[in-house]
């Protein structure tokens, strides 16, 4: 499938033609810290970049946290691994079935792999959801339900398992690059250490311009980052890919395939890019793939009937009052929701082409036919459903995220399926069909059987939580039962949803008086596999 031309010629490597050097080196700034029982000697380019006077100013790329090990002789040789995460992507996809959307590359890659129509994320805020999909837990405790979920895991030996940590025993060469956990470079913010123990080899993110890579990820095109309620939801500047994070990214990752094919050991590269989380700017060649007049709206911009919005429901502060460019705050008018929409698909179409690149590298490498590719969005997000801009919610538009696997001489490619899955799943599965261990003591299971036959029927249901566990639901083929109680009193449900996704896929009424026959059975289910709920009532 062939890709658009972008209109500058600067831009030429995004999804066709010879790959371009910019004149912004993302390995120009960048800390290498090692073992201080390490005897390895650094590399002159490393010994050159620091200085001790510079080490408190300069800007981290990379921390290489163990020297190389030794890599034994393999009597066949293992898979390689090369997960790439997006930040707030929903299915917001041409190959999904939302037509006039330019994003050429996930297209190609599903005709070539397998797109999964429901996959649900475990939280709908991005640290939690991490954090699940990267321990194949579901959370088991109140910090473990929002973006400090990454704080409450043990920092030292004793480590829980890990997907990274489990490929890395194994003798993978393990490497993030961007935001694959909370923190978009993977390091604590009190400890500078890694969020994730013992799981990486090198962990970090080109910051470029920026000073921090917190900085970067909030990033404007000027060098500037976001001043909480006095910068812009959406930019559309006339700069070049690398003129924001996510090419610096995107070149990290291709400047480390090309290091990786030489390396005896496989690899487990995981890539994580920051669009489309807001602000939604993107280099205007994006913009211009869109005409905003022609943008639709939601067609489900009011609360569902049936609920009180004010337990269920939020003022979408993710948008304001952190970002200006709304008349009134609070109140998103038709023309400024046709602009947060066009920043949005402007935003994923950018980050389709930095999917492109590091998909041809994979290609250009001759590492393609022993690499498993997986594409996978944190959650979903709300483009003014039920009057939400924004996650943190527990219907479809925040947990349903894409999910696309690419294995080498995969049965039907382009076949999607409807089978349910989560993303507890993807770390068993990745065991699987990498032939490692299958990690102990997760909640995750393996969907590899998927990937062989497409038509297969999946999981019964998938679970949401959210709101410190307050909030819990539950997503079987037909229906979705949503159950909030109070901090105080688990046990006592103080709001009840259900939804008919045969009748009612926009969750637009709350059917859950109408049905106690649908409601009971859900509810049982929902209340013997959350953890807090088995705890709250002994089980």
């Amino acid at each position: 499938m062939a890709g658009y031309l972008p209109e500058r010629s600067d831009d030429r490597h995004l999804l066709g033609g010879k790959r371009q050097r910019n004149s912004v080196d993302s390995r120009s700034n960048f800390l290498l810290i090692l073992p201080l029982s390490s005897n390895v000697s650094l590399p002159v380019m490393f010994a050159q970049k620091i200085r001790r006077a510079d080490i408190a100013s300069c800007v981290l790329l990379l921390v290489v946290l163990s020297p190389s090990r030794t890599f034994g002789q393999e009597t066949e040789k293992r898979l390689n691994v090369l997960l790439i995460c997006v930040d707030d992507l929903r299915p917001q996809i041409n190959c999904y079935g939302v037509s006039g959307m330019a994003t050429p590359n996930l297209d190609l890659l599903a005709a070539e792999g397998r797109r999964f129509e429901h996959q649900y994320v475990q939280v709908p805020t991005c640290g939690a959801s991490r954090c699940s999909m990267l321990t194949g837990r579901y959370p088991h405790a109140e910090g473990a339900y929002d973006n400090d979920a990454f704080l409450a895991l043990p920092t030292s030996n004793g480590a829980d398992v890990s997907m990274p940590r489990l490929f890395r025993d194994q003798g993978y060469r393990t490497i993030s690059i961007g935001k694959i956990t909370h923190r978009p470079d993977g390091l604590r913010d009190d400890t500078h250490t890694p969020e994730l123990a013992e799981a990486w080899d090198e962990v970090g993110m080109p910051t470029g311009r920026w000073r921090t890579a917190w900085d970067a990820f909030f990033a404007y095109a000027d060098g500037s980052t976001r001043v909480p309620g006095k910068t812009p939801a959406t930019e559309r500047a006339d700069v070049g890919d690398r003129d924001y994070p996510d090419g610096l990214i995107a070149d990290a990752a291709v400047e480390k395939l090309e290091e990786l094919k030489g390396r005896p050991e496989p690899f487990f590269l995981a890539v994580g890019f920051i669009k489309p989380h807001l602000p939604f700017n993107a280099p205007a060649t994006y913009w211009a793939l869109y005409d905003e007049q022609q943008i639709s709206l939601a067609s489900n911009r009011c609360p569902p009937l049936g609920v009180d919005p004010t337990i269920s429901l939020h003022r979408s502060s993710e948008l304001t009052p952190r970002y200006t460019g709304l008349a009134t705050a609070g109140v998103v008018t038709d023309a400024e929701a046709r602009r947060l929409r066009h920043g949005y698909y402007a935003c994923v179409s950018y980050v389709d082409a930095q999917i492109g690149r590091v998909l041809r590298a994979l290609d250009e490498n001759g590492l393609t036919d022993e690499t498993i590719v997986v594409v996978w969005g944190d959650h979903g997000w709300h483009l003014g459903e039920h009057g939400i801009w924004g996650k943190h919610t527990l219907h479809e538009a925040a947990l349903r995220s894409p999910l696309i696997i690419r294995t080498p001489h995969i049965t039907l490619p382009g076949e999607a399926t409807n089978g349910i899955v989560e993303s507890v799943d993807l770390f068993p599965t990745l065991t699987e069909l990498c032939r490692l261990p299958r990690p102990e003591g997760i909640d995750g299971s393996s969907f590899a059987s998927l990937l062989t036959n497409p038509s297969g029927t999946g999981k019964s249901a998938a679970l949401g939580f959210w709101a410190n566990g307050r909030a819990h639901s539950i997503r079987t083929p037909r229906h979705r039962l949503t159950r909030w109680s109070t901090a105080k009193d688990r046990d006592r449900p103080i709001q009840i949803e259900l939804y008919d996704h045969q009748l009612d896929p926009e969750e637009t009424v709350n059917i859950a008086s109408d049905h106690p026959e649908v409601v009971r059975p859900l509810l049982e289910q929902l209340e013997r596999r959350v953890p807090l709920l088995q705890r709250q009532s002994g089980g």
